[in-house]
């Protein structure tokens, strides 16, 4: 049998003999699960919802979910996907947009705030862009608790007088008001008769 060398062997201990490190959602898994067993469902889904909304404020700005959408969607993961992105001349875009890792500042009354504003860019398929708009949305979002449940609807309605009939991509670009940092999301489409 053969036998590790004495280094290996010391590395190996080392590691072994480490205290379990957990991180702050680990340790509040832990907490509310003895607030849950203790009769405390309240304070342990609170303390779950405060720590993920610390955990998820921490996170590079980034876009997790963007998609088209058949109507305007009614709430957070509430929306109806387009079986395709095919559209006529004049018929809207509608886009469902969920960004991650926005920043949160407090304000006044004890409650935070989160903001962020989208730019639009169309391009064609070459990446050429044919029209540009800043600042198309802008979305404020204020309580007294972190939400996740964050989401964007975006609505472009090209003109009979716009763009003729070929691919494109419509790319939005998020700005977290707070961070100043940048997210991307690109949806490619067609237009056909």
């Amino acid at each position: 049998m053969p036998s590790l060398p004495v280094s290996m062997f010391a590395a190996v201990f080392s590691l072994l003999s480490l205290p379990a490190m957990a991180g702050p959602l680990v340790d509040a898994a832990t907490k509310a699960e003895q607030m849950a067993t203790s009769g405390n469902p309240v304070g342990a889904h609170d303390a779950i919802r405060e720590a993920y909304g610390a955990f998820s404020s921490g996170l590079p700005f980034s876009i997790g979910k963007v998609t088209f959408v058949t109507e305007p969607p009614d709430g957070y993961g509430r929306y109806t996907p387009r079986p395709n992105a095919v559209y006529k001349t004049g018929e809207p875009l509608i886009s469902y947009v969920e960004p991650v890792g926005l920043s949160w500042r407090p304000i006044d009354g004890g409650k935070v705030e989160a903001q962020f504003t989208v730019d639009l860019e169309l391009l064609n398929d070459k990446g050429d862009t044919l029209a540009e708009n800043k600042a198309f949305g802008s979305f404020t979002y204020r309580g007294f608790v972190r939400n996740q449940e964050i989401f964007a609807k975006l609505t472009l309605t090209l003109s009979t007088e716009g763009p003729p009939q070929g691919d494109y991509v419509l790319r939005y670009r998020f700005r977290d008001a707070i961070s100043g940092a940048v997210a991307l999301s690109e949806q490619k489409f067609s237009i056909a008769p």
